[in-house]
């Protein structure tokens, strides 16, 4: 099988796959996937995930080397431990991560580590029961903090997501910094975007990159890492010091990162995003189930994708006081 990497029209390589196992989650975060407007799709719309490693063998042989497995909530999906095995069995030498809520990993955290997974992403947006539940609508932060230290116990690397909201869950940034300082864990601010038709996104909430690093600066002794590149991801990292761990942020709305996105998603049902932002989709499901389409029909759909990837920038900045897509976090996979 041919292995010309993934180029798309900028030149960018991309060699990060998301994959969304499901558009079920146990959580409702407001910003992500509101109880009122949620319809969970049906099983048979969802990929199989013999119909996921079909996916993740195609982009390995086109120099994928990177697989990020999420949701929705990914461990509320049966059966998702005995494929987490076999994708970690499939793409051995492969940077294979986890995100999670971490609300269902409690007493699972070992048995990931066994598998093979060396980090997991903890989608962690506030340190207080009351804040947490407000966001979430769920009373379960201490099953989440659970797992984080199992986590750390297992030997997973742990990065912590935090969606910065002003007004909400700003106030917690000393007690986030302090996690950062006594855990080896990274502990990441990603900033609130417009995103999803039904998006709860108001100028008012946005707490954005800059002034988190302003306000940080004054809590903590804090000086920025080297970029690290395409490993790295698109956040920008901070030694905080005397700390274990450390502090990031990504900024998705004020400082753009397109130049360098370097992934492809893939949702639920099957259908392939090249932008976050764009609600252009590449549907791979019915080729994915038709025994007259082969793996190298595949194969070009991905590259088609690849050559029409936007700079995603350009439509944010078009879309700015609304929706700049359709389609809720929860459905595109973060």
């Amino acid at each position: 099988m041919e292995k010309t990497p993934l180029l798309d029209s900028f030149g960018r390589a991309v060699n990060y796959l998301r994959l969304s196992v499901t558009d079920r989650c146990n959580l409702r975060c407001f910003y992500c996937q509101p109880v009122s407007s949620f319809r969970p799709m049906p099983h048979e719309d969802l990929l199989s995930y013999e119909e996921f490693m079909r996916v993740i063998r195609l982009g390995v042989s086109l120099g994928i080397s990177k697989i990020r497995l999420t949701g929705g909530e990914p461990l509320a999906r049966r059966g998702f431990s005995d494929f987490l095995a076999r994708v970690m069995e499939t793409a051995q030498g492969l940077d294979v991560r986890l995100t999670t809520n971490a609300t269902l990993l409690p007493g699972q955290a070992r048995h990931l580590a066994e598998t093979g997974l060396k980090s997991v992403n903890i989608s962690l947006d506030s340190l207080d029961p009351a804040t947490f539940a407000r966001i979430t609508g769920q009373d379960l932060l201490a099953r989440a903090r659970q797992a984080l230290d199992e986590c750390l116990e297992a030997g997973l690397r742990v990065k912590v997501n935090v969606v910065a909201l002003r007004g909400i869950n700003d106030h917690e940034l000393p007690d986030f910094l302090r996690l950062a300082v006594d855990l080896p864990v990274d502990v990441r601010f990603i900033e609130f975007m417009p995103i999803g038709a039904a998006t709860a996104w108001r100028p008012e909430l946005f707490w954005g990159a800059e002034d988190i690093l302003s306000q940080a600066s004054r809590l903590a002794d804090i000086s920025p890492l080297p970029s690290t590149g395409q490993s790295q991801g698109p956040a920008r990292m901070w030694r905080i010091a005397g700390g274990q761990g450390r502090l990031g942020v990504i900024s998705g709305l004020s400082g753009h990162f397109c130049q360098a996105c370097n992934r492809l998603r893939l949702t639920s049902d099957g259908r392939l995003r090249p932008c976050l932002y764009s609600d252009a989709e590449y549907r791979l499901r019915p080729l994915l189930r038709s025994p007259k389409v082969g793996d190298d029909h595949i194969l070009s759909v991905l590259r088609l994708a690849l050559a029409r990837k936007p700079m995603g920038y350009k439509l944010l900045a078009e879309r700015l006081d609304q929706a700049v897509c359709l389609k809720p976090m929860s459905a595109i996979g973060g």
